[in-house]
């Protein structure tokens, strides 16, 4: 057996093994050995293929952390998880702060929750949009048009 297809067949093994695994870093490093395979068929030294394995490897694993499936939102402020996240609510009167931050009780969804404006709100009188969800707290802001 030639060595690019040992090259080739770990990066097949580890590509067997993300399929399990659910992360996609072992695609990257399989990546990077597949590029060390083919420069083990360019007939490359074995040192300049590891070194190429390893530059493409971290490569794309340095590309794939930067791409945006790392830059997804906190789960308490994702309206792909909270459906309730952008929604608009009704406050009539706002508490004075204890701890800095107004609070109000407002019927939402047809039960009473706990509402907290955050920090650049205005404590006011009207509709308010649901920005974020800590426990049983809605973290809300102004309407802004």
């Amino acid at each position: 057996m030639s060595i690019w297809m040992i090259w080739l067949a770990i990066a097949g093994i580890l590509v067997a093994i993300e399929i399990f695994s659910g992360t996609f870093y072992l695609l990257m490093i399989a990546i990077g050995l597949a590029a060390g395979g083919l420069t083990a068929m360019a007939g490359a030294h074995f040192s300049v293929q590891f070194i190429v394995a390893g530059v493409v490897g971290l490569l794309v694993t340095l590309i794939l952390r930067k791409s945006r499936l790392f830059g997804k939102p906190h789960p308490q402020r994702n309206p792909a998880i909270y459906l309730d996240i952008g929604q608009t609510l009704d406050v009539g009167k706002w508490e004075k702060p204890e701890n800095g931050n107004y609070r109000a009780r407002v019927n939402y969804r047809g039960a009473p929750w706990d509402v907290e404006l955050l920090p650049d709100g205005e404590p006011v009188t009207g509709q308010f949009v649901i920005r974020e969800i800590r426990g049983a707290i809605l973290l809300v802001d102004n309407c802004r048009e």
